[in-house]
């Protein structure tokens, strides 16, 4: 079944929970100069839930460092550097998730956070607490090249296609330049097939992938965690 590009522009992008890190052989190729997105101070919490707006695959990635800010997710400004000046501890997170609300908040992992405060897993010494006023510096994406998917953003061919295309349309941004298409349906990587699809923009408008664009029926066979808040124990993603 073909996919116009609007009705892609138009798929929703489901917002799900997730823990997991997984690398692929893929390495960034991106020789461009990096001019920073800027920095300041802001209340931060801790966050526990995994979600992506921009569509990426908890699978792939290090969920235990991801910003979930107010801003719109950029296609350069992915890496943001978190200092806790007080403590002399700093964190580099994956700004790939929009927080909405008219109060929306500076969230930020909780084992991220509960690292910048006591400076050990959420995992190993477990706390609570409210908003942080620490710095923020968005750096150049290769500070978080760990976090990805060999130094890459992995995205989900469906659900990623809004936010992948208006990359793509900025031909020198570091996703445009730096990014891997997975046939992964959610956010959980719950449905789907775990391989690599491409797309030919703007030549085409939809991805090609070896089992079929969108495939999901098909259980992808991966169990993802949260670092619950208060307890820090992993528990599985809802929807499994």
């Amino acid at each position: 079944m073909l996919f116009s590009l609007t009705a892609l522009l138009a798929v929703s992008l489901t917002i799900v929970s997730a823990e997991h890190h997984s690398h692929r052989r893929h390495h960034a190729t991106s020789s461009r100069s990096y001019t920073s997105g800027g920095s300041g101070s802001a209340g931060i919490t801790p966050h526990d839930v995994y979600g992506s707006s921009a569509g990426v695959p908890g699978c792939k990635i290090n969920i235990n460092r991801v910003a979930y800010w107010p801003s719109a997710v950029s296609c350069d400004d992915i890496c943001v550097k978190v200092t806790n000046k007080v403590a002399g501890r700093s964190v580099f997170l994956l700004k790939i998730d929009q927080s909405q609300g008219s109060n929306a908040a500076h969230d930020i992992s909780y084992d991220a956070y509960n690292y910048l405060k006591t400076g050990q897993s959420a995992t190993v010494h477990p706390i609570t607490g409210g908003p942080e006023t620490w710095d923020y510096q968005y750096v150049d994406p290769s500070n978080c090249a760990d976090l990805m998917d060999g130094g890459k953003l992995p995205l989900e061919a469906v659900p990623s296609m809004n936010y992948l295309v208006s990359c793509l349309a900025q031909p020198n941004s570091f996703v445009a330049k730096n990014h891997v298409l997975y046939n992964i349906w959610d956010s959980i990587c719950r449905l789907g097939a775990d391989e690599v699809s491409t797309i030919n923009y703007p030549a085409e408008n939809q991805p090609v992938c070896p089992s079929g664009f969108g495939v999901n029926t098909k259980e992808l066979g991966k169990t993802i965690y949260n670092i619950e808040y208060r307890t820090g124990k992993k528990v599985k993603a809802a929807g499994y």
